[in-house]
């Protein structure tokens, strides 16, 4: 499990825990964004419908992978 700090639409700081493999995975798709961490998680939080961050990142991970792996 990994701690990570990250700052939420340039304004709010906040940490997040996720597994190892869960945060090589968010990088993944950050880099394919073209984007950082802390952008795609400040979109991840516009749009959850979970009320804890790092669920809702895990949920967007797996949609993710599930839409792609088609």
């Amino acid at each position: 499990m990994r701690k990570i700090s990250v700052i939420i639409a340039n304004r709010h700081s906040t940490s997040i825990c996720l597994e190892d493999e869960f945060y090589d995975e968010l990088k993944k798709i950050a880099n394919e964004k073209n984007i950082s961490i802390n952008a795609l998680v400040t979109e991840i939080d516009a749009t959850r419908e979970n009320e804890n961050l790092s669920s809702a990142i895990r949920v967007y991970i797996l949609k993710h992978l599930l839409y792609y792996a088609d």
